[in-house]
């Protein structure tokens, strides 16, 4: 099984746990970076480094490009369109930073993502274009850690 298809089975086997702010356990509760965190550990094992406690605002006010910037340290940037198993990062609004993120599960005619969304449950949304309009980078995981 290629690494992309593992993280699209390890996302999906998310799918219905409940959003819950800064959380990451299967099951139980979860945001879009627990997820993440937690496909993670099941596909490479131990995180790459210790998540500090964030708020809902995730770096808003100071302006500063955290996720991203985390992103870039550990997930390699994909050129050209993202695949299935790549990680999407979106701008929610325009000028704001960029702090919420899915893992593409299908591409083609009908591409759909995984993701945490607040209010929900973690969930495989069509991308539709709404959706596609703010995604602001794509990443691959790395084959090892």
């Amino acid at each position: 099984m290629s690494r992309a298809d593992q993280v699209v089975r390890a996302a999906r086997g998310w799918i219905g746990t409940p959003y819950l702010h800064q959380a990451s356990l299967k099951g139980a509760g979860t945001d879009c970076l627990g997820l993440l965190r937690g496909v993670w550990r099941e596909v490479l094992g131990q995180e790459p480094e210790a998540v500090p406690a964030y708020t809902p605002d995730w770096s808003e006010p100071q302006r500063q490009e955290r996720l991203w910037s985390a992103a870039r340290r550990h997930l390699l940037p994909r050129e050209g369109a993202p695949r299935p198993g790549d990680v999407l990062l979106f701008r929610m609004r325009a000028g704001a930073v960029a702090k919420h993120l899915g893992i593409l599960a299908q591409g083609g005619a009908y591409p759909t993502f995984i993701h945490a969304y607040s209010g929900h449950a973690v969930l495989e949304s069509p991308l539709s274009q709404p959706w596609r309009r703010r995604i602001v980078a794509s990443f691959a995981f790395p084959d090892e850690v």
